[in-house]
């Protein structure tokens, strides 16, 4: 079985950065369901089946909170440069600017 997260060979990869790959496959595979929940409760017509799905929706936003958590603390520079652009009001792209060229 492959595995598409490595783009180097996995053997020459360190512990910490298979970790990683890993990690960040999650938080992609987390914000996929997040997608896919989203767009089966927007048309999804049974109040009951809707709130299912709500339900699990609301977990794998706790999951990907857990995932992006787990990286920012492993990853210092990107957690300076989204410590920069969470959670404010404003400008996005400015906000992003900024916390890029600090983090430089």
């Amino acid at each position: 079985m492959g595995f598409d997260q490595y783009h180097e060979p996995a053997g020459d990869l360190s512990k910490e950065t298979r970790t990683l790959a890993r990690m960040l496959a999650s938080l992609g595979e987390e914000a996929e369901a997040i997608n896919w929940y989203t767009q089966r409760i927007s048309v999804e017509t049974d109040k009951e089946a809707r709130a299912i799905m709500q339900n699990a929706r609301t977990e794998e936003f706790k999951h990907f909170g857990m995932d992006l958590e787990f990286l920012i603390r492993k990853m210092p520079q990107w957690g300076e440069i989204l410590k920069g652009i969470l959670f404010k009001d404003g400008d996005i792209v400015e906000h992003g600017e900024d916390a890029e060229e600090a983090a430089d």
